[in-house]
């Protein structure tokens, strides 16, 4: 049915897109990692969503934006699931 084919895509997405986050965080404990090609790629593709979360004030030098973003995005996926399963019953 195309209704599980859009859901697996969409899961697909935020699955990859929850990757390089946490790539993108990865990438602060390496010296020189944004700097490279991949690091830029990612950078721009994750920090126009991490800037949303950007109020979260750090604590002891560490930045929780990351965590929000995933967890965010795993509230969105959980919700489109549920919003799919009504669609087909």
């Amino acid at each position: 049915m195309i209704f599980y084919t859009i859901l697996n895509l969409i899961n697909i997405i935020i699955q990859v897109y929850t990757w390089l986050i946490i790539a993108n965080a990865l990438m602060s404990w390496l010296p020189g990692a944004y700097q490279s090609k991949l690091g830029q790629l990612i950078t721009r593709l994750v920090r126009p969503f991490l800037d949303i979360f950007r109020f979260i004030p750090t604590f002891g030098g560490i930045d929780f934006s990351p965590l929000v973003a995933i967890i965010v995005l795993e509230m969105a996926q959980y919700g489109l699931i549920a919003v799919f399963r009504l669609l087909i019953n």
